[in-house]
C-alpha cells in the first residue's frame, strides 16, 4: 500500500518520476500532459488515494531441508521413577552339584546310661523241620526217626513236636512214643511223650497224632533229636505199633528263649 507524501518544488517531469515511482505506477494509463502540470507545482497536495490491500499471493515452493543443528548439551538427570511391581517367580532351576564333605565335627559328650530293658527275644529264629512221606514204620520198639539240629546258644530251650499217624493194635493194648536229645529223654522240665491205647482187637485206629513240648539244659552245637516208640509202663511190650501210615510225617525243632521263672 502507498504512503501519503507532500511534494517539494519539481521543475521537470523526469525529476518527478525519479522521486516518485509509485505515482507513475498508479497513473500509468493517464496522458503525459496531465502528469506534467501537477508535478511542477509547489506544495501540491497528492492527487492519488491509497487503494485497498491486494490479495495474498500464492504459497511459495517448499524450500530445501536445512542442515541439522548441533547436538545440544545433555540435560540434568530426571527424578527417580516409582518402584515397579515384583515380577513372577522364575521356573525352578536344576539341582546343583553336591558340595564337598564338611569337616568332621568335635566329639560330643557321652550321654547318660539308660535304664536296663527287659530281656528280649532272639534277633532271629533258628528252626528246622525234618519231613518223610509215607514213613510206614511197623517197628514196635526203638528209634523211628532222627532230626539233627544245630543249637546256637547254651541258655536257650528247644521246642519240638511230632505230627503224623500213630496206631496201636491189640486187646487192652498201649504203646508210648517219645523224644530224646542225643539219646536221652528230656528231664527239664519233664519228658516229651504221648501214648495210644485201644481196648479191642476189632479197632485199627490209624490216626494223626500230635506230640509237643519244650526241653531246657541242652548244650549248644549239634543235637540229635530222636523220635522213639516203646512200651507203656505196666503194659506188655508185645503189642503191635505202627508209625507214619499212608501220610506225611514230620519232626519240628526250634531254638527259643528260656521260659520265665
Amino acid at each position: 500500500m502507498m504512503k501519503r507524501s507532500s511534494f517539494a518544488a519539481v521543475c521537470s517531469f523526469q525529476e518527478f518520476l525519479d522521486e516518485k515511482e509509485d505515482f507513475l505506477l498508479l497513473y500509468r494509463p493517464l496522458p503525459s500532459t496531465m502528469l506534467v502540470f501537477p508535478a511542477c507545482m509547489v506544495n501540491l497536495v497528492p492527487l492519488w488515494v491509497p487503494g485497498r490491500d491486494g490479495r495474498d499471493g500464492r504459497e511459495g515452493a517448499k524450500g530445501d531441508q536445512g542442515i541439522p543443528g548441533k547436538t545440544g548439551p545433555q540435560g540434568p538427570p530426571g527424578p527417580s521413577g516409582n518402584p515397579g511391581v515384583n515380577g513372577i517367580d522364575g521356573a525352578k532351576g536344576e539341582r546343583g552339584a553336591q558340595g564337598p564333605p564338611g569337616q568332621k565335627g568335635e566329639r560330643g559328650e557321652s550321654g547318660l546310661s539308660g535304664t536296663p530293658g527287659n530281656p528280649g527275644l532272639m534277633a532271629f529264629k533258628n528252626w528246622k523241620e525234618c519231613v518223610w512221606k509215607k514213613l510206614s514204620d511197623g517197628k514196635d520198639q526203638g528209634l523211628i526217626k532222627e532230626c539233627v539240629f544245630t543249637k546256637n546258644f547254651s541258655d536257650t530251650a528247644l521246642h519240638v513236636y511230632w505230627m503224623g499217624t500213630l496206631k496201636t493194635h491189640g486187646k487192652d493194648a498201649c504203646k508210648r512214643w517219645y523224644f530224646t536229645f542225643n539219646g536221652a529223654e528230656c528231664s527239664a522240665p519233664l519228658t516229651i511223650e504221648g501214648v495210644v491205647y485201644v481196648r479191642s482187637t476189632t479197632v485199627n485206629p490209624h490216626r494223626v497224632r500230635h506230640i509237643e513240648g519244650y526241653c531246657n539244659n541242652i548244650h549248644k552245637g549239634k543235637v540229635r533229636v530222636g523220635f522213639w516208640v516203646g512200651t507203656c509202663p505196666g503194659y506188655s511190650p508185645n503189642f503191635d505199633a505202627y508209625t507214619g501210615w499212608n501220610s506225611v510225617s514230620r519232626i519240628f525243632v526250634e531254638e527259643v528263649p528260656r521260659a520265665q521263672a
